[in-house]
């Protein structure tokens, strides 16, 4: 989200500086290289003044000091990274069996990685996918398309990728837990508005003031 508002504010005082040489230059007859300076220094003050605004409510909305909001990008750019080397093992493979667990565990890591970078108060609750379970799923895929990948393999190599393979499985599944996990509060939301709209349709649907009416009738 910050990155496309990011985009805009750069395109608009852009558009904003030329504007600002064009009517200096045109309109006042001032030098060019004046108007160049008069135009971008408008344009610098625009652009990080408009910034830090945006920044400051980006972080107040999302209840973060600038430290945590630095500190959890870090960590975001590190996964980054690490999910790069994952889609690396995954193209590497060849096997359809360990394409498909490979694809699920990226896309996996891809949706926690979109929950945490949209709202990034989130991360605290998914640090043990950060820290934990998405450098052993990296580790092991690695491990897992570099053995697969040997044309000559003996009875060893085979019950490693097995071992691997049932590693991988178990760590799909706590991917899957980590990412209910961090959801877990806009599932109690949901539950709550549910519980509350079927409430309000049950008093719409039983109003002891009809019944009265028509008792009277």
């Amino acid at each position: 989200m910050k990155s496309v508002y990011s985009f805009f504010l750069g395109m608009f005082t852009a558009v904003e500086t030329i504007l600002i040489w064009i009517i200096l230059f045109f309109g006042f007859k001032n030098p060019p290289f004046t108007s160049f300076l008069i135009a971008l220094l408008i344009g610098g003050v625009t652009f990080f003044g408009l910034k830090w605004f945006f920044d400051y409510q980006f972080l107040k909305k999302n209840k973060l000091t600038r430290k945590e909001y630095n500190y959890i990008q870090k960590n975001l750019q590190e996964a980054k990274r690490k999910m790069s080397r994952l889609q690396k093992a995954f193209f590497s493979v060849r096997s359809m069996g360990a394409f498909k667990q490979l694809y699920e565990l990226n896309k996996l890591a891809k949706r926690m990685y979109a929950i945490v970078n949209k709202d990034p108060r989130r991360f605290y609750q998914s640090e043990r996918f950060f820290f934990y379970h998405l450098d052993s799923v990296v580790e092991l895929s690695e491990r897992y398309a570099h053995l697969a990948a040997q044309p000559v393999k003996n009875e060893k190599m085979y019950i490693s990728l097995k071992e691997t393979q049932s590693t991988l499985d178990d760590l799909r599944e706590s991917i899957k837990k980590d990412i209910y996990h961090v959801l877990s509060t806009d599932i109690d939301d949901l539950k709550f508005e549910l519980d509350v709209a079927k409430h309000s349709l049950k008093k719409l649907e039983y109003n002891p003031l009809d019944e009265e009416r028509r008792t009277k009738e």
